[in-house]
């Protein structure tokens, strides 16, 4: 559902300011749950106002100082009701389906290169999947961190699956433009 519920888990793993938990998204959930800078700091007042989180006093003033946040009993209860209730999956939306839909229709002119743009970013997520897999979650990984590399896993087989499909559909649409092109005997 939820940038809530994101960013109840990530002040749950650890307490952080605004700015801290934005960084930590691009680094972590964020590759699942993205969300915006300005997103992050509105849930945050929402938050606070429905008492799940609070700020944790600062030993200094409060001006120009960074509000760090821990997530309160309430808001562990939200959470604990969230993950454990149903959650139905959501249907593929992904616009470079369309395309190539569209393209079976309107004809393939770009469609090569847009699947290379996308293979290559693609084989550039999974490598870095894996970075974060040989890093994180190497011999000695901590078994509380079991679930958090299935997270990962699904990354790592999700990104796996692309680059075999877009390689597949470049192979497909290079041999169709092959067998298309002037010159090659075919009637046209």
């Amino acid at each position: 559902m939820s940038l809530p519920h994101a960013i109840l888990t990530a002040l749950l793993e650890k307490p952080s300011s605004g700015l801290a938990l934005t960084r930590r998204f691009d680094r972590s959930i964020g590759y699942f749950w993205s969300a915006t800078h300005q997103q992050i700091y509105r849930e945050l007042g929402k938050l606070e106002q429905a008492g799940f989180i609070r700020a944790l006093p600062s030993a200094q003033p409060s001006r120009g100082q960074k509000k760090e946040f821990e997530v309160l009993p309430a808001g562990r209860a939200e959470l604990t009701r969230w993950a454990g209730g149903e959650q139905d999956s959501k249907p593929i939306r992904d616009a470079l389906l369309l395309r190539m839909r569209a393209s079976a229709v309107v004809g393939r002119t770009g469609l090569d290169a847009e699947l290379r743009r996308h293979l290559t970013q693609h084989r550039r997520q999974l490598a870095e999947y894996q970075e974060i897999e040989d890093r994180d979650f190497g011999a000695a990984a901590d078994p509380e961190d079991r679930l958090r590399r299935l997270v990962l896993r699904a990354g790592i087989g999700l990104e796996t699956f692309w680059v075999e499909w877009l390689a597949e559909a470049l192979a497909e649409v290079t041999d169709m433009d092959a067998a298309t092109a002037p010159g090659d005997g075919a009637d046209g």
